[in-house]
C-alpha cells in the first residue's frame, strides 16, 4: 500500500524565493514516515522501548515543481529497496501539488541503529512488516543487509 496524507504550506515552509525551502521538505518527507508507522502501530515510544533509530546515509531531493504559500498538497510514501531482514532500506516521498504534479521526490538510504550498542541492526518484526507493507516503486530492488 501507498501511504498519503495531505499538508498545506504553511509560512515557515518558505524561503527567500517565496516558495517552499529545500529543508522543508526533508521535513514533511520525515514528518510523512513518522506519521505512517504510527498508523502501523510503531509509535514513538515502540522506538524508545527498542532503543532504535532511523539512521539515514544518503537523501537525495529531485525537484520539479514549485509549492508556494498556502498551496495544498500531498506526501506518498513508498519503499523502493529493502533488504530481506529490513535492515536496509531506501525510502521514497513523492509531493504532490493539488493538481497531481509532481512537486519533489525525496530518497533517504539508511537503516537501524541500535541506540545502545551503536550499531546497526534488523528492525523488530513490526517495523519490519510496516516497511514490508509499503508500496514498490517500479525501481524497488532488494539491498544488501546492514547487519554484518
Amino acid at each position: 500500500m501507498a501511504y498519503e496524507e495531505p499538508f498545506q504550506v504553511s509560512w515557515a515552509h518558505l524561503d527567500g524565493n517565496g516558495h517552499m525551502a529545500n529543508t522543508s521538505y526533508m521535513l514533511i518527507a520525515i514528518d510523512c514516515r513518522f506519521h505512517y508507522f504510527a498508523t502501523r502501530g510503531v509509535t514513538p515510544a515502540e522506538f524508545a522501548k527498542w532503543r532504535i533509530g532511523p539512521v539515514v546515509r544518503r537523501d537525495e531531493v529531485d525537484y520539479y515543481r514549485e509549492l508556494q504559500l498556502l498551496q495544498p498538497a500531498r506526501v506518498r510514501l513508498l519503499v523502493g529497496g529493502l533488504s530481506e531482514d529490513a535492515s536496509r532500506f531506501r525510502i521514497v516521498n513523492e509531493i504532490h501539488r493539488e493538481d497531481g504534479d509532481l512537486a519533489a521526490r525525496i530518497t533517504s538510504l539508511g537503516g537501524w541503529l541500535d541506540l545502545a550498542a551503536r550499531k546497526l541492526v534488523a528492525p523488530p518484526a513490526p517495523l519490519a512488516d510496516a516497511l514490508r507493507a509499503l508500496e514498490h516503486t517500479a525501481d524497488f530492488e532488494v539491498l544488501p543487509s546492514s547487519v554484518r
